[in-house]
């Protein structure tokens, strides 16, 4: 049977290695303080800003939530980015996305100012991960690294498969795992033979937003598979599908109307794999664990 690599476990871990850091900086000059802006009432999107909130707070950092409409423009969303700036109380800026199509997303990753830029989506943070240098870094990658470090699990000598080559996941996690001295391919939707690909791999990743795409067929037995997907499933035969070798998601399902899976089928991950990340649970967590440390940094960058 398969390991579980424990999402949670390892956030309180990290969380709590961050409370003495805050306390310092508190006692120092003030916390840490992180904003986070949200545009428009997407349910997903509310529900992850309250839970990023939420954890600050328990952690005796500064918070802020700015909720916009979904009409907001972008010229007024820049102002109140310049607004946070400027502000000598905030280390941290978070833009939930996705935001509205009439939205430059681009224009609002570049407004943020690369020391406040917790979520290491600015240009200049991607060009000082490129080059191995200190910069905040992509939360969810980072915190897979984490995950990965923390297991015992070495990336050093081991051939890493990503699916998904997304400017937040799947691109950044290939550079942090170069980095760690793996051997890395990217696969994408134009990938040929996609189940040979991913069977090469040592450590598996999957992030590409669809649910229990990776089946038993994609994954070498004794490999490590890492699910970064989260997706909500209301249609039943899916549901079945989906169960097959995992009875708690249907026994979820039967009782919510729906159920969250990854990218990975739980089933087969489970009977194939030496260790993989369950959904929810796996890393999840760990996204808003390196968040909470981002901040602490930039924090402590401007402050020391």
């Amino acid at each position: 049977m398969a390991r579980i690599l424990d999402g949670k476990a390892i956030q309180q871990q990290i969380l709590d290695e961050l409370r003495p850091r805050i306390a310092r900086l508190a006692a120092l000059r003030r916390p840490p303080g992180l904003v986070a802006i949200l545009v428009g009432d997407t349910p997903a999107s509310q529900l992850y800003v309250a839970s990023k909130v939420k954890t600050c707070r328990e952690l005796g950092m500064y918070s802020e939530e700015l909720r916009l409409p979904a009409a907001v423009s972008t010229e007024e969303l820049l102002g109140h980015i310049r607004h946070f700036n400027e502000r000598d109380d905030i280390d941290g800026i978070l833009v939930q996305m996705p935001l509205p199509k009439h939205v430059d997303s681009r224009a609002v990753l570049l407004a943020i100012r690369p020391e406040k830029d917790v979520d290491g989506f600015h240009p200049f943070n991607v060009g000082q991960l490129v080059a191995n240098a200190p910069a905040p870094r992509a939360c969810t990658p980072a915190g897979v690294m984490e995950l990965l470090r923390r297991s015992g699990i070495d990336p050093a000598g081991a051939e890493a498969v990503i699916v998904g080559r997304s400017d937040i996941v799947g691109k950044p996690m290939a550079l942090l795992l170069l980095h760690a001295h793996a051997t890395v391919t990217i696969c994408h939707s134009k990938t040929r033979d996609l189940p040979a690909v991913c069977r090469r791999a040592d450590i598996l990743v999957a992030a590409m937003g669809k649910p229990a795409f990776i089946t038993a067929e994609f994954i070498r037995p004794g490999a490590v598979v890492i699910d970064v997907g989260i997706n909500r499933v209301t249609d039943r035969a899916e549901a079945e599908r989906i169960a097959r070798g995992a009875p708690a998601k249907l026994a979820a399902f039967e009782k919510n109307g729906s159920v969250l899976v990854g990218d990975v089928h739980p089933g087969d991950a489970a009977a194939l794999a030496g260790a993989y990340t369950p959904v929810p649970g796996g890393v999840g967590p760990l996204t808003i664990a390196m968040l909470m440390a981002n901040t602490v940094e930039c924090a402590e960058k401007r402050l020391a």
